[in-house]
């Protein structure tokens, strides 16, 4: 499958200073934490303290100055491999703190998701949104048909949050 890379797309680096790291088991309280106001508005599905803990090494997060405080954090599931088509995986949970979004950090997120899902050698990333898709296609993400998507991730959506599919497949 061929997807065209939209016009506006860009590579866009980490902010001078953001330095991504993997999660560990104990960040799962501040992921949970960080993660819980967009539970709570439906933009993430709900997850719970254990959730993060039994999957935290899926997730990559920026932390404030402090070193500690995390600011912002995106995990990146692989998935399952489906006949026919490149090794796939999904970023899901992508979340900025309130008053340290607009500088930079979805961004940084973004692009070391993509550059972890290369380290990986997944070939396609697919994620979903209920809101703007404008961050995903500044990274190249296509809008797509849930149906173009892998079907082992399109079967856990949930039609009733009307979420839009991205996928990103690198040129």
């Amino acid at each position: 499958m061929t997807l065209a890379v939209p016009a506006r797309a860009r590579r866009a680096s980490v902010p001078a200073g953001l330095r991504p790291r993997h999660a560990v088991p104990t960040d799962a309280g501040q992921l949970y934490a960080i993660s819980r106001p967009f539970m709570l508005t439906g933009e993430l599905r709900h997850r719970t303290p254990r959730d993060y803990r039994l999957t935290a090494g899926q997730f990559l997060l920026l932390t404030g100055t402090d070193g500690t405080t995390v600011d912002g954090c995106a995990g990146l599931r692989p998935l399952p491999p489906e006949t026919g088509r490149p090794a796939a995986g999904v970023l899901y949970n992508l979340c900025v703190r309130p008053g340290r979004q607009g500088a930079g950090l979805g961004t940084a997120l973004v692009s070391a998701v993509l550059a972890e899902a290369r380290r990986l050698g997944l070939h396609t990333v697919c994620t979903a949104t209920t809101g703007s898709g404008l961050l995903f296609e500044r990274h190249g993400f296509t809008e797509v048909a849930p149906a173009l998507a892998p079907a082992a991730w399109t079967a856990t959506l949930d039609p009733s949050r009307g979420s839009r599919t991205y996928l990103h497949v690198p040129r």
